[in-house]
């Protein structure tokens, strides 16, 4: 690193809280050094108290851009110049361009999640998914299924502040998509075991799996899963959660947030710099597995 950095090194930033596990920092380095860009790329610890001032920071630095991660997707729309039509759609940002002052906000989660299936030989087009979770990685996820042709989504969440948001989130896909997308309270477990058993694949897009909830899940036992169920938690961190380990117990098909970390990242990269991200190089220097 300490050879690239020059006076003309632009910076891009990831803010989150926590943050200092994401592996996105050696990823976005590793892609920059492969391809002679100049950029460094540095995660900050920033949660909802000091996002506006962060971004007011950002701005006055000309930073050329930053991800976003919880707990700010859904807030840092407020501090923004524009939205993509996605992130306007989702009500998240996780990608920000910064154009000589002007900021806009992206979201490239669900795009991201699409194209990790993809990758892995897994297709939901025309068919149903259960997803836990309404917050922006999870609402994002759901659009992107639902515009992309997955038929069916039954959507599960605990009754909080975003269950509300949930509910726009299935009147939108309803009314704009051709998908059928349902919302459920999550405290329905019969339920949530009567809609895991009609789909071919489950999600946990929520925090629960990773720090401070590791070792912790949603599912209350193996009953909830079946062989030929497809099972994905979008948490890379650990890369084997108590939920997937659960799953592959039974015989599942498993997936963890690698991939849609790393796919999601090159979107937000080529927004950046212009410039496709070196996936192979990246996959096989950080030996990402998924």
């Amino acid at each position: 690193m300490a050879e690239r950095i020059t006076g003309h090194t632009e910076l891009i930033g990831l803010i989150a809280y926590p943050i200092r596990h994401s592996s996105s920092p050696r990823m976005h380095n590793e892609a920059f050094a492969k391809l002679g860009l100049d950029y460094a790329y540095l995660a900050f610890e920033v949660d909802n108290s000091t996002l506006e001032d962060t971004i007011k920071g950002f701005r006055a630095m000309k930073v050329r851009g930053c991800n976003v991660s919880m707990p700010n997707k859904t807030v840092v729309h407020k501090y923004l110049d524009k939205l993509s039509p996605a992130a306007e759609l989702c009500g998240a940002v996780n990608t920000i361009v910064n154009d000589n002052g002007v900021l806009t906000g992206h979201i490239t989660d669900g795009i991201g999640f699409m194209s990790a299936l993809k990758d892995a030989g897994i297709d939901i087009i025309g068919k149903k998914m259960t997803i836990v979770g309404a917050g922006g990685a999870a609402t994002a996820i759901q659009v992107q299924a639902a515009l992309d042709g997955v038929a069916e989504i039954s959507i599960f969440n605990v009754k909080d502040s975003f269950f509300e948001r949930a509910q726009k989130t299935v009147k939108d896909i309803n009314e704009k998509t051709n998908c059928k997308a349902t919302l459920y309270d999550l405290a329905d477990l019969d339920a949530l075991k009567r809609e895991i058993e009609s789909s071919f694949i489950f999600t946990n897009a929520t925090g629960v799996g990773m720090k401070p909830l590791e070792g912790q899940t949603y599912i209350p036992d193996k009953s909830f899963f079946r062989p030929d169920l497809v099972v994905v938690d979008i948490i890379y961190s650990p890369t084997e959660t108590a939920m997937l380990k659960m799953a592959k117990e039974v015989g599942c098909r498993t997936m963890n947030g690698l991939g849609m970390m790393l796919f999601q990242g090159a979107a937000a990269f080529e927004l950046w710099t212009g410039q496709p991200m070196p996936i192979a190089h990246i996959k096989e220097v950080m030996n990402i597995k998924y």
